[in-house]
């Protein structure tokens, strides 16, 4: 009996000890007047991430120019996830039009589909978030002219700690969701 109980304690005691690392969401959207835009629907397909920005590890620039995980500190949910996730729902509740992340949960089909292709998002050493990309909005249905349009949002932090890197980095989506949506008032 006492060599089959060991076993057990110990894996317990590893399960319990494994995992001690606080997971952090992406800060929440906070709630604008409604901007009226050409569009009645927008469907978010998944957003293009770097390798980096990608992963469940909190990222942070040091100032050695090396990319870094903060210790101790996740992202609560899938880093593409949560991003696509968070930008339709801030799309949602800044404009006129419904906005859901792919696939698209009506039967009639969005008016318009936005790619998002993230080409850096991190921490800066200089004290900034920095989120550079380039989106796209197309419409098969021709409720608006595809275009391309590229972005360089950056927000000031006061610290890299990890709630400051998650309100930062829902600020830096929100820029780009009213950088979105300038685009679909022409």
């Amino acid at each position: 009996m006492k060599l089959i109980l060991s076993p057990l304690i110990l894996a317990f005691a590893l399960t319990a000890c494994g995992d001690n690392k606080s997971r952090f969401l992406i800060a929440p959207v906070a709630k604008q007047t409604e901007q009226r835009v050409s569009v009645a629907s927008i469907e978010v397909r998944d957003v293009s991430l770097p390798a980096y920005a990608a992963a469940s590890e909190m990222m942070v620039e040091g100032a050695d120019g090396a990319l870094r995980p903060v210790k101790k500190a996740l992202w609560a949910d899938d880093p593409m996830r949560g991003i696509t996730g968070t930008l339709a729902r801030t799309l949602d509740l800044r404009s006129t039009a419904a906005a859901a992340a792919e696939p698209w949960p009506l039967a009639d089909p969005a008016q318009v589909q936005l790619e998002v292709r993230i080409d850096e998002m991190v921490a800066r050493a200089d004290g900034n978030f920095g989120l550079t990309g380039q989106f796209a909005l197309s419409s098969a249905m021709g409720a608006t002219r595809d275009r391309l349009q590229r972005f360089d949002i950056k927000v000031p932090m006061g610290d890299s700690s990890p709630a400051t890197v998650a309100t930062a980095t829902g600020a830096a989506i929100e820029a780009l969701a009213d950088e979105v949506l300038a685009q679909l008032k022409r």
